[in-house]
């Protein structure tokens, strides 16, 4: 699979334009190339897999907000004690077709988080609360957003959705960088369980085109199956 992030192209770029893209409030890695990524021409319709995938996103989001309401009501709990500010953190995402939507985690950043300005989340983020940090190393943060696959916002697996601030930069300097919205957004999805945390947007881009392009229910189990996996081992699938 690593050997698949070596067909990004990488073009030059100049300095006015490396100058546009820090004009945006976003604090991302300094721009030094832009890449170029594989284009879909045109995406294969796949009917009775979407009508199947829906099927057990519904099923399998209401199972998990039935078994989990206790613990998510005790996590909910522990983030108003720990901190200042609500337990739900609301935030606008870009979903299928770049349809704009609210996706819910448990709150863990202090709620001033994001005074100076966006930026993309760091390991080890000093903005994050003491709760925040486990439910982010036990990816328990996430569990919310059963709310969203439930209300088909999201899915259990596709590429991770991400804020319009962020497409408008990764897209000045990462060619074809919104295909991903070709697909609704995932809880999980083929970046996270082989790439992780610490890849930029420039290599999650080639998994997320992978995933779309061979994107079937033997690939979705597999990807689920292997983020129980990294999960329990307490490894970092986001």
């Amino acid at each position: 699979m690593d050997s698949t992030i070596h067909t990004i192209k990488t073009l030059s770029v100049t300095r006015a334009e490396t100058e546009e893209v820090e004009a945006v409030k976003v604090k991302i890695p300094e721009i030094t190339q832009i890449f170029a990524t594989e284009k879909i021409e045109k995406l294969k319709p796949k009917p009775v897999y979407s009508i199947i995938k829906r099927f057990l996103d519904i099923l399998l989001s209401l199972c998990g907000l039935i078994v989990l309401f206790i613990p998510m009501l005790i996590i909910g709990i522990a983030v108003k004690i720990d901190s200042k500010g609500p337990a739900i953190y609301k935030q606008k995402r870009l979903g299928k077709n770049g349809k704009p939507f609210t996706m819910r985690k448990f709150r863990s950043m202090y709620i001033d988080a994001e005074k100076n300005g966006l930026q993309w989340a760091e390991v080890n983020d000093p903005r994050v609360t003491r709760v925040g940090r486990f439910l982010r190393n036990t990816h328990l943060d996430e569990l919310p957003q059963l709310f969203n696959i439930l209300a088909g916002q999201m899915s259990f697996i596709g590429p991770r959705p991400e804020r319009a601030e962020f497409y408008e930069v990764f897209e000045q300097y990462i060619d074809g960088f919104s295909q991903r919205l070709l697909v609704k957004p995932g809880l999980t999805g083929l970046a996270q369980v082989n790439g992780g945390y610490n890849i930029g947007p420039e290599e999650k881009i080639v998994y997320d085109i992978e995933y779309i392009k061979k994107r079937s229910l033997k690939l979705d189990i597999q990807i689920l199956f292997k983020t129980i996996i990294v999960v329990f081992k307490r490894q970092d699938v986001r």
